[in-house]
């Protein structure tokens, strides 16, 4: 066995105060119930627990630091022990690593053990672990709420899951008590969903608002005109004002993020020319800027 004081990670002139806190802390991590199935975890949970019997209790300690005994706890010939047939508390420690001092302190961490020697009788109710998932959901959905039908893991129930309106990327969804079975008659963990809202082609939201690039063309935006607008609830008709121009801006009440209190749409305009520009057009618009000149920089001079 490793020297006792290296696997509790304290100085041969630690207290036995430090040497406590060091077994403690060391306990709770490598606990069997902590980490079921471990065998790695379960005998450095073992070589721990031994290693306190040993320097856990100022007699023993005092006989190994003399080297009256090793690191098992057995007696070193040299010292007339009688060839390992005594040693008293020094023999438990070595063959039994729930002996002693540390089960005191087990029975402070984890409830009371037997004093027979190997079992431990069984703690108290234990909540079941949580799961975890991940989905993605539409911009719509995260504006104005659904549903999802899932599967929890291979072989797992079907839930249905309420997605909340106006939630945001990166927010959890918790489904209380739909995790792993308690253990001892504990509550059952629960499920937690990672959201990621999916990016929109149309819509940006900013804050409870959801914001609009709507296209228009010349006649629309000189004229005025009504016409088709998307928002997350469907397609609504909206009335373009005559002389608008790119980059007006146009409310919608009441047409964004359904959230604790109903955002807007805002539609901002960008007036676009036709792709293919016939001469009619070409000389229209020349023959129209001789008497109509105007500075559409006028705000860039100095």
């Amino acid at each position: 066995m490793q020297d006792p004081y290296s696997v509790l990670g304290v100085s041969k002139s630690a207290s036995q105060q430090d040497i406590k806190s060091a077994y403690r802390k060391l306990a709770k991590k490598l606990h069997p119930d902590a980490n079921p199935g471990n065998e790695k975890i379960a005998e450095q949970f073992k070589a721990v627990s031994a290693a306190y019997n040993i320097v856990g209790d100022e007699k023993t300690r005092g006989q190994y630091d003399r080297g009256e005994i090793d690191a098992n706890g057995q007696p070193r010939a040299a010292y007339g022990f009688g060839g390992g047939s005594g040693g008293g508390r020094a023999n438990q420690a070595g063959s039994d690593f729930f002996g002693g001092g540390a089960e005191d302190i087990f029975s402070e961490i984890f409830g009371n053990f037997g004093r027979g020697g190997r079992g431990r009788q069984s703690a108290g109710p234990e909540k079941g672990r949580n799961k975890t998932f991940a989905i993605d959901v539409t911009f719509i959905e995260a504006a104005i709420g659904g549903k999802r039908r899932l599967t929890m893991g291979e072989g797992g129930k079907t839930l249905d899951v309420k997605i909340p309106a106006g939630i945001t990327d990166g927010k959890q969804i918790r489904l209380k008590g739909q995790g792993e079975t308690g253990k001892r008659g504990g509550t059952s963990g629960d499920i937690l969903i990672n959201v990621s809202v999916k990016d929109h082609p149309v819509f940006e939201r900013d804050g409870n608002n959801v914001i609009v690039e709507l296209p228009v063309s010349l006649p629309e935006a000189v004229l005025g005109a009504k016409v088709a607008v998307p928002t997350v609830d469907g397609t609504v008709n909206l009335k373009i004002p005559a002389g608008s121009n790119t980059g007006s801006t146009l409310r919608l009440k009441g047409k964004g993020i359904d959230g604790k209190t109903r955002g807007d749409q805002l539609v901002r305009l960008k007036v676009v020319l036709p792709e293919n520009q016939d001469q009619e057009l070409q000389d229209w618009v020349a023959k129209w800027s001789e008497e109509h000149d105007y500075d559409a920089r006028s705000k860039f001079a100095k």
